[in-house]
């Protein structure tokens, strides 16, 4: 019985683990998403501002959606694992068929709220920062982190990603 038990908790987190991504691996957008491994902030612009070519201002930040994976997604893998769990505890300290579907249904329930606060806090929004450069050109940049880049502010595009200046 124990072997059971533990060969189902190591598929659910193998089936929990296979929703969640890192911020720094997920290949959807631009900046630390598909730079190419450049991760690394710009070199400095030495002198005046106004020769940087690739610096400019934000005109428009526009959030847009995360990961690729469905929303309810980590809630039907967790409310799964969650039902498979509550069974085969409840067929290993009861006989009982109506606490056996008792902690069935408790277990789903529990698995899938377990499942979507899991799938909410690995979901990172993307965001679609527009920076009108110092030569007059607009360029929009799809990143995940901020870093404190905010409406205004004075920036630098390098390397597919926005930096504060």
């Amino acid at each position: 019985m124990n072997i059971r038990l533990i060969s189902l908790a190591a598929l659910a987190s193998l089936a929990l683990a296979g929703c969640a991504t890192s911020p720094g691996y997920y290949g959807g957008g631009g900046g630390y998403n598909n730079n190419g491994g450049y991760n690394n902030p710009p070199p400095p612009s030495y002198g005046n501002n106004s020769n940087c070519y690739d610096c400019g201002q934000v005109v428009g930040i526009q959030r847009v959606a995360g990961s690729g994976a469905p929303r309810a997604t980590g809630a039907i893998l967790g409310g799964i694992v969650g039902a498979a769990a509550g069974r085969e505890i409840a067929d290993d300290h009861t006989d009982s068929k109506g606490r056996k579907n008792t902690a069935t249904i408790a277990g789903a329930a529990a698995g899938a709220l377990a499942g979507n606060a899991i799938q909410n806090r690995v979901s990172n929004a993307e965001n679609d920062i527009t920076v009108r450069l110092n030569d007059g050109r607009t360029v929009t940049v799809r990143q995940v982190d901020m870093a404190g880049i905010r409406m205004g502010a004075y920036v630098r595009v390098y390397n597919n990603h926005v930096w504060p200046q």
